[in-house]
């Protein structure tokens, strides 16, 4: 695991009409702040690779479909400098995945159907905090092919 990066589960409430599917509270103890929602769908088979962070903590769940997650840590006083962390998520095995702001970050869409990442952040999306690289940048020890 990735340092800073917290699994949480989620509940589900199920019944013959249908479900519910928490995601965070205010009261949680793992809730920082608010700062925006948002849903990315992500299309059968396609990848979205890899993107950065620099001020913002995201709050990740998949309530449909399925993803591979891939973390790589670059931060160079971290105690997991250079480690990758990968996470299958998604309504199969639902939970909530906090990841701090610095770690590059990138998904993968697993069967196929699309999914949807839902992300609550800590501060509003700004084009100026954000990082992206190529999804096969050399900097980043990773093969989406191989996966």
């Amino acid at each position: 695991m990735i340092s800073g990066v917290i699994k949480t589960p989620l509940k589900q409430f199920e019944d013959d009409r249908g479900k519910v599917m928490h995601m965070l509270r205010c009261d949680d103890p793992h809730f920082r702040e608010f700062g925006e929602v948002y849903f990315s769908w992500i299309c059968s088979g396609a990848t979205k690779a890899w993107k950065l962070h620099k001020k913002l903590t995201m709050n990740f769940a998949v309530p449909v479909g399925s993803i591979k997650l891939v973390l790589y840590d670059d931060r160079s006083d971290s105690l997991t400098y250079g480690r990758l962390s990968e996470y299958d998520m998604g309504d199969f095995d639902y939970y909530l995945l906090t990841i701090p702001n610095s770690i590059w970050y990138g998904f993968k869409s697993l069967n196929n159907k699309p999914a949807m990442v839902v992300n609550c952040t800590t501060l509003p999306h700004r084009p100026s905090e954000t990082s992206t690289k190529e999804i096969n940048d050399p900097s980043i020890p990773y093969s989406w092919e191989i996966q």
